[in-house]
């Protein structure tokens, strides 16, 4: 049975001098505040609604005949809605919550 190997020293595994973070490159865009990724969510959603009621009036408009990819809109629209009144209501009660704090 061989014998336990001897634990060499962590210095010479870590560099000895601290790396500079990755620069980062021009094209890509530096993420934004709270206000526009809620602008950017509001948009998605209002893209999904409208593809929802175009797919339905396609298929009322007899454009398509098959009803699964009607369906599939229509839930994705509506997942998306109840997500975002979900994060509007946990706003609202963290803002309630905010400023029902004493000073």
């Amino acid at each position: 049975m061989a014998g336990i190997s001897p634990i060499h020293g962590i210095r010479s595994v870590l560099p000895t001098q601290p790396t500079a973070p990755a620069a980062r490159p021009d094209n890509v865009k530096k993420p934004g505040g709270f206000g526009e990724v809620l602008k950017s969510y509001v948009d998605n959603v209002d893209a999904r609604q409208k593809a929802s009621a175009k797919a339905v009036q396609d298929l009322v408009a007899g454009k398509t005949e098959d009803l699964l990819p009607v369906v599939n809109e229509v839930a994705k629209a509506d997942l998306s809605f109840k997500l975002l009144m979900g994060v509007r209501n946990k706003v609202i009660e963290a803002y309630k919550e905010t400023m029902r704090m004493q000073i």
